[in-house]
């Protein structure tokens, strides 16, 4: 056959094809389809008054059993089928992620901080000798494997892309970038708003391995130390809540909601890990009366941070989570 005539073939059969296709009943139920073909209500329209109603029904109606956000509505996944597909994947991981949010994780720094110690054993003294106060390094590195864990059980059925470890990599980078910028303010940071963020719009997972990343890597330009496991340990359960509670649709991801919501948990969790924390590390004896002393001195502190959270959330949730939504879709994100 030469190559004219096998040309000339192929463009008949795409002309076959074309025309099954635009034959289509299942073209023909579409609402746009009918609008812009002029059958949708017997009207008679010119081309660009067709073209003109139809942008304006896309305007104001959603289409794929999708909702156009509002102005408060700033990420909402909205289809049944994929909650409950998310739900059901999501089992196995957050039980894995629970186990090492409350066990492994507490169990990891209590011990690793007693047997650390120059004065309760020798392994700590000669951690002591060799590395000074960078040994709880140690206690840091573990509690990232544990945060890899239940996020690359994501990917159990495929093969991670590089694209979305870029993304978290991303959110990580910008959550130092803002702690770094406001340097300035004390306990003034965006932290805690972009690890939320992450939660909602990726998972629980992911904002667990942000959150715990964000501070170690921060923690690098503000100064490591024993204080570190706990601020791990801290934002990265910020994150991984954040996360399963938008999942179970108790965590709407609407502004006020949010803000809300990151005040709360910046006061009680962050606050609430951080205060007995300082207690642990700077005293020797653990008593209640000092506990609530660390409280009580500690809420400014708090009040601040919670604030700074907020703000953020109040500036930064809606613009970022529709950003990482598009992505999502786009790229087929997680």
């Amino acid at each position: 056959m030469s190559y004219g005539n096998e040309a000339q073939l192929k463009e008949e059969k795409a002309a076959v094809f074309l025309e099954k296709f635009y034959q289509c009943p299942e073209v023909e139920k579409s609402g746009f389809a009918r609008r812009m073909t002029g059958k949708d209500s017997g009207k008679q329209e010119s081309g660009l008054d067709r073209l003109k109603s139809a942008a304006k029904e896309m305007s104001e109606e959603g289409s794929g059993n999708e909702k156009i956000l509002s102005e408060d509505d700033v990420f909402e996944v909205d289809t049944a089928m994929y909650q409950n597909t998310e739900r059901k994947a999501l089992s196995k991981r957050t039980k894995v992620s629970l186990f090492m949010l409350l066990i492994m994780i507490p169990l990891t720094i209590l011990i690793g901080f007693f047997f650390m110690n120059p004065g309760n054993s020798t392994a700590g003294a000669f951690l002591e000798q060799i590395f000074g106060s960078r040994k709880y390094y140690f206690i840091s590195l573990f509690l990232v494997v544990y945060a890899l864990i239940p996020f690359f059980m994501v990917f159990e059925g495929r093969k991670p892309q590089a694209r979305e470890l870029i993304v978290l990599a991303s959110m990580t980078a910008i959550a130092v970038a803002g702690r770094a910028a406001f340097f300035m303010i004390p306990h003034f940071k965006p932290m805690a708003a972009i690890v939320i963020i992450t939660g909602i719009a990726f998972g629980g997972e992911a904002g667990f391995l942000v959150g715990a990343m964000t501070m170690l890597v921060g923690n690098f330009l503000f100064g490591q130390g024993p204080w570190t496991p706990w601020q791990m340990f801290a934002m990265g359960f910020i994150g991984f809540l954040s996360g399963i509670l938008n999942r179970l649709g108790l965590l709407p991801a609407k502004r006020k909601t949010l803000c809300v919501y990151g005040f709360l948990v910046t006061v009680f969790i962050y606050g609430g890990i951080m205060n007995p924390a300082s207690l642990v590390m700077s005293s020797y004896e653990v008593t209640w009366q000092g506990l609530l002393a660390y409280y009580i001195s500690g809420l400014p502190v708090d009040l601040v941070h919670a604030s700074s959270t907020f703000l953020f959330l109040w500036v930064g949730a809606k613009p970022l989570l529709e950003k990482l939504k598009r992505m999502k879709i786009k790229y087929g994100l997680l």
